[in-house]
């Protein structure tokens, strides 16, 4: 959980390094809390569960930034240059 508070920290820090470990667990935490999200949404049915969709819509919107940093960080610490994603 370390690894994913420190990308959302540095969540608009397109240059330097990322760790192997760092880009997984990030990633990792971000689909467990995505599909959290929406199997919470998918459960309740459709007057509960409108609520959660649009936060995990909400929520997949916000770490878009963070998310493309952190795969910038990644070809940096690997050789290549960003636009290899």
């Amino acid at each position: 959980m370390n690894w994913y508070l420190h990308v959302l920290k540095n969540y608009a820090t397109f240059s330097g390094r990322a760790r192997r470990k760092e880009y997984w667990m990030f990633f990792l935490f971000n689909i467990l809390i995505s599909y959290g999200l929406e199997g919470v949404a998918i459960a309740l049915g459709e007057n509960g569960g409108i609520i959660f969709l649009i936060v995990a819509t909400l929520y997949m919107l916000a770490s878009i930034i963070p998310s493309l940093a952190i795969a910038v960080r990644r070809m940096h610490d690997v050789g290549k240059d960003w636009w290899y994603i």
